[in-house]
């Protein structure tokens, strides 16, 4: 296991890249598809990273929690070296009850990781909707558990979907994202 940290392409305030994913539900997302949302949580994750495993619950809470707010996890994992990243093994932790989040998506092709410059899972990037456009408004750890095993007393992603819910400027601290590397194809 490689643990690193973000480096995030997009600053505060850029709109997020636009994207066309296949979700484990058998539709086609893009940015449109949440243009209901205030707020838009993008976390960049896979199923076999320990870190990302650890945030699966706490993700599920922040996607139910929210009628205004979407979360959206992104596999982008090379799943010829790592099976258990394969859309099929998505499909099976959706029907099993493990992730439940609002949509979750294959980025077979990498091009979306690489636009928001993701490189690790979990990576979180919040969208705040202003104007009709999603534009980044906190990018960072979901909490303040380093270690998988740690439980979390701070938790920063809901404290800025929060503020973006009430109409409050996100005055979170920007903490770079922390887990296993993303699976980069050769």
């Amino acid at each position: 296991m490689v643990l690193k940290e973000s480096d995030p392409a997009l600053e505060d305030g850029d709109p997020a890249p636009e994207f066309e994913l296949p979700a484990v539900d058998g539709e086609t997302y893009t940015l449109d598809s949440f243009a209901d949302c205030d707020a838009l949580l993008i976390v960049f994750t896979c199923n076999h990273c320990p870190y990302a495993k650890a945030k699966f619950e706490h993700l599920n809470e922040l996607a139910g929690s929210y009628d205004d707010a979407a979360v959206v996890g992104i596999n982008p994992n090379d799943a010829e070296e790592y099976p258990d990243d394969s859309f099929e093994s998505m499909v099976e932790y959706v029907e099993d009850g493990e992730i439940a989040y609002d949509a979750y998506l294959r980025d077979e092709s990498q091009d979306v990781a690489e636009a928001y410059g993701a490189v690790c899972t979990p990576d979180p990037f919040l969208f705040a909707k202003e104007d009709g456009e999603f534009r980044l408004a906190y990018q960072g750890r979901l909490d303040d558990a380093m270690d998988p095993d740690a439980e979390a007393t701070e938790f920063y992603v809901q404290q800025a979907i929060e503020s973006i819910l009430s109409g409050e400027p996100v005055t979170v601290e920007w903490r770079h994202s922390q887990g296993c590397s993303i699976k980069w194809r050769d």
